[in-house]
């Protein structure tokens, strides 16, 4: 009874911590803007079946990939086991889904088997991070915060596969000497406790409890831990794959506010009427947090920091600044930075800084060439050219500052009707000495 009371209470607090997190990320989000009307649904679905379970953008690289495979599909098959070990804590029992039979049977024997393939995935991740220098784990946005992050984080998977493998092994002996039914099926942790010699059940009940106990609060606490790292993408990943961007990841959408005042000043009706003489103007683009939609704030969170972004940008391959990584790094830190001031005295909250020129420099955002491999790269479908656009956006439509080249290509279009700095009637110049018979 003490053991249901002390667990009933953790999962209180766990529940009370986590939804409060949560709840701060929900009033974030009601700062943005609207990005797209959510449609297709089935789409979705099946993007989310090949993409986020199926892995297959990690599988490009086929040896890191299947490792990271392996992590994921651990997790969910692990969950599964987590939810019985919730019910026996709740209600003071031992293997409560004993019910489901062949099915108990199997989700326990997965979760075994997964639990020693995570095991190994995690060690050769911790052994690639502190000993070798992989080069899409470094930049200049990857601060020593970062790595430690990830050390922590993978420390803690880490303990987990220990306690479960410890708690596996230690129900076999426990009910063994016993005399017991063994309710499930272990092939990894019968072999470990065939190495574990002794006739006495208490050492076998310790470590059946203490692995236990090690290992639910480690998810107590992990659960909470991840909206505060870079592992937070272990809970948004998936949902940022199904509200993925549906659309050829080449194509620029059009900015409706400015869609919907072209169109008022082309309909001789509506150019004069009230709703074009009232109609408050916006900003344009983004200059700042406040301005982002919920899906680029949405993909700052889902952001892993697994740099296959940056290590296929061309801009950051021939030496320049740009980083797709560090701008969803850098948004993502300054709505934390901003964000709560917004939250708590209004839109009109300002610290003197902004997204623009304090995080994400001119030079960057001008780098982008719009190849949008970063795009097609990223693991969790994240768009990071659609940040960079939009920022140009602001750049060139409130301040009017654009590298000299493109001021040139504006000045011929508004001039000439063509990015060229010739005439129009100039244009057809090239063919006038060309004969063309015809039959």
């Amino acid at each position: 009874m003490t053991g249901q009371i002390v667990f009933i209470s953790a999962l209180i607090i766990t529940f009370g911590v986590f939804f409060y997190t949560i709840s701060r990320i929900a009033a974030l989000f009601r700062l943005t803007k609207p990005a797209f009307a959510v449609k297709d649904i089935g789409k979705r679905f099946i993007l989310v079946l090949k993409v986020a379970f199926g892995q297959t953008k990690i599988l490009r690289r086929p040896v890191v990939g299947f490792l990271h495979a392996m992590v994921f599909w651990g997790f969910c098959i692990i969950l599964l086991g987590s939810i019985e070990m919730v019910i026996d804590g709740i209600s003071g029992t031992e293997k409560a889904l004993r019910f489901l039979g062949p099915v108990h049977d199997f989700i326990m024997a997965a979760g075994d088997i997964f639990a020693l393939l995570v095991l190994i995935s995690v060690v050769v991740f911790l052994l690639r991070r502190l000993f070798l220098k992989i080069r899409r784990f470094e930049g200049i946005e990857m601060k020593k915060k970062s790595h430690i992050d990830a050390i922590i984080s993978l420390s803690l998977i880490l303990f987990l596969m220990i306690t479960l493998l410890g708690m596996n092994a230690g129900y076999i002996k426990n009910a063994e000497l016993t005399r017991q039914t063994i309710h499930g099926a272990y092939p990894v942790s019968r072999l470990i406790a065939g190495f574990l010699n002794g006739s006495e059940v208490e050492p076998f009940r310790l470590l059946y409890r203490v692995s236990w106990w090690s290992h639910i609060l480690t998810i107590f606490f992990f659960a909470n831990y991840l909206p505060y790292s870079k592992h937070f993408h272990v809970f948004m990943s998936i949902p940022n794959v199904f509200l993925s961007r549906l659309d050829p990841l080449g194509k620029i959408t059009n900015m409706e506010n400015v869609t919907r005042e072209v169109k008022l000043m082309m309909n001789p009706e509506t150019a004069f009427s009230q709703a074009a003489t009232e109609t408050v103007p916006e900003r344009f683009g983004i200059k700042d947090v406040e301005d982002v939609t919920w899906k680029n704030y949405l993909d700052s969170l889902s952001c892993t920091e697994c740099g296959r972004c940056t290590s296929v940008c061309p801009a950051n391959i021939t030496g320049k600044r740009l980083s797709p990584r560090k701008i969803m790094m850098d948004l993502r830190a300054r709505m934390k930075e901003k964000g709560p001031g917004l939250v708590n005295r209004g839109k009109e909250y300002t610290d003197g800084k902004s997204l623009l020129r304090d995080y994400i420099s001119e030079e960057e955002l001008w780098a982008c060439t719009t190849c949008n491999a970063c795009a097609r790269e990223c693991p969790v479908n994240i768009n990071h050219p659609s940040v960079i656009i939009d920022m140009r956006r602001y750049l060139v439509m409130e301040e009017g500052s654009a590298p000299g080249q493109i001021k040139a290509m504006f000045s011929n279009i508004e001039n000439n009707g063509a990015p060229w700095q010739y005439s129009p009637e100039d244009r057809l110049n090239w063919a006038k000495d060309i004969e063309i018979s015809i039959n």
